[in-house]
């Protein structure tokens, strides 16, 4: 220890020409490779071993960009983060364990980015670029809230870390989010690492799918009703909003609401009141408002089935979910989880799949998506009579799928979507970046920008 205290009381604090990275991993090789890279991009090095020797340098040095490992000896890497946060240093997250929980706990805590191990080191130069202009330009501001929440969400593709980012990012504030994504996707599941990662985790999380409950009937259950309202009103009832207050609810199927109900969800989202059926007082209600879709909310308010005032106010913040033929790679993963979670339940001790019948799960697609998933192993493991999956516990249409002919629009529309995923992965929201990209007008990559991303301005 006396010898990292030494090493560090010698550096000064006055500010260097060349931009300082701080590297604080207590791998060796990483930190060698990192460190060789970011000096061949005109960049001031300085390494920690672990959490406490990190600290120390930041203290005695001026650091205009962190990469902080999770799982450091001395001082873990989210106590670091908090720290470097504080004193308004971008931190990049760099760790091995890419969870939903470790990404999330980390961007609400105010990394600035996340990266996990083994890393592209192109990907990597380029993500301290974007920290040091970033920077230069806007002060980061520390995250704070308790966390109760346990791993809600399984996957480590690229897809789903810039889901959990997000997630991390809005979950500290009360911005309305719109979660969108096809049946099946874990739209749900988002609303709740939102709620549980918020400083309203300790108040109500209430679901409403708005396709489930018949029109004439749902205005009543967001609302309440008082007592008389009408013919079967025998006693007062309390709405999902009422029930919701200093927490948060989720308004499920949204683009499945009528015109009239659109209005009323756009008056507590404008004046933080509600009215009970058959009432004659306003009542104030402290909610923050998810909404979920799978349909094309553009294309409602466009054919004049969805408000477009209503819209703009849910859609603060819009996280996409990707469809799971989209992200494959995180098939193995979801088939684990699934696998003990049933096998728990059943009292099976079912560990694992053959390679068959895995090459069978990556090659089906998936039109219902991760709860598909998991029906076909919650069969395959109530089937299973032995210690692994085989082939004959799965549902037909996984072993001998028939290639299903999908409408040409659709398929064209998806494609399109996933390159401009790419695009901004790696040039981010810039119109101009992303259309010599793709090689599209800059025009069309503004209304594809501002259509499928979230927070993209006009310019």
């Amino acid at each position: 220890m006396e010898k990292k205290e030494e090493r560090v009381s010698k550096r000064s604090k006055k500010t260097n020409e060349k931009p300082v990275v701080l590297v604080a991993d207590d791998e060796p090789s990483i930190r060698e490779l990192v460190q060789t890279v970011l000096s061949q991009q005109s960049l001031e090095v300085i390494t920690a071993s672990d959490g406490e020797e990190a600290l120390q340098v930041a203290e005695a040095q001026v650091v205009d960009c962190a990469l902080v490992d999770i799982r450091m000896p001395e001082v873990d890497g989210l106590a670091v983060l908090e720290q470097l946060v504080l004193k308004n240093i971008p931190v990049i997250v760099i760790t091995a364990y890419g969870t939903s929980d470790v990404t999330i706990e980390a961007m609400r805590r105010g990394a600035y980015d996340f990266i996990t191990k083994p890393f592209d080191i192109d990907d990597l130069a380029e993500k301290v670029r974007k920290a040091l202009d970033y920077s230069k330009t806007t002060e980061v501001l520390p995250i704070k809230g308790s966390k109760e929440t346990s791993s809600l969400m399984v996957g480590m593709s690229a897809a789903m870390q810039e889901v959990y980012k997000l997630i991390g990012r809005v979950a500290s504030t009360d911005v309305t989010v719109l979660i969108t994504g096809e049946s099946g996707t874990g739209k749900e599941l988002v609303s709740r690492a939102i709620h549980y990662n918020s400083h309203r985790n300790k108040g109500p999380f209430v679901v409403v799918n708005c396709a489930a409950i018949p029109e004439d009937l749902l205005e009543s259950e967001l609302f309440g009703h008082e007592k008389g309202a009408f013919t079967g009103a025998d006693e007062r009832k309390i709405g999902k909003f009422e029930l919701a207050n200093h927490g948060t609810i989720l308004l499920d199927e949204i683009g499945d609401m009528s015109p009239m109900l659109q209005a009323k969800i756009l008056r507590v989202l404008q004046e933080h009141v509600i009215e009970r059926i058959g009432g004659t007082r306003s009542i104030p209600v402290d909610v923050r408002v998810l909404a979920a879709t799978n349909k094309d909310l553009q294309s409602l308010v466009k054919s004049g089935n969805f408000r477009e005032d209503l819209y703009f106010r849910l859609n603060v913040v819009q996280i996409q979910l990707p469809p799971l033929r989209e992200r494959k790679e995180d098939i193995p993963l979801l088939a684990d989880h699934f696998i003990k979670k049933y096998a728990a339940e059943t009292g099976k001790e079912v560990t694992g799949v053959t390679p068959e019948v895995m090459a069978a799960l990556m090659a089906y697609d998936y039109p219902g998506n991760v709860r598909e998933l998991e029906n076909i192993i919650a069969r395959a493991v109530a089937l299973c009579s032995g210690k692994v999956l085989t082939l004959d516990v799965l549902p037909p249409q996984v072993v001998e799928p028939k290639p299903a002919l999908r409408p040409l629009k659709e398929v064209l529309l998806e494609a399109e979507r996933r390159a401009f995923r790419q695009a901004v992965t790696m040039a981010g929201l810039d119109p101009q970046a992303v259309a010599d990209l793709l090689q599209v007008d800059l025009d069309y990559a503004k209304k594809r920008l501002k259509e499928w991303f979230s927070s993209v301005g006009s310019n």
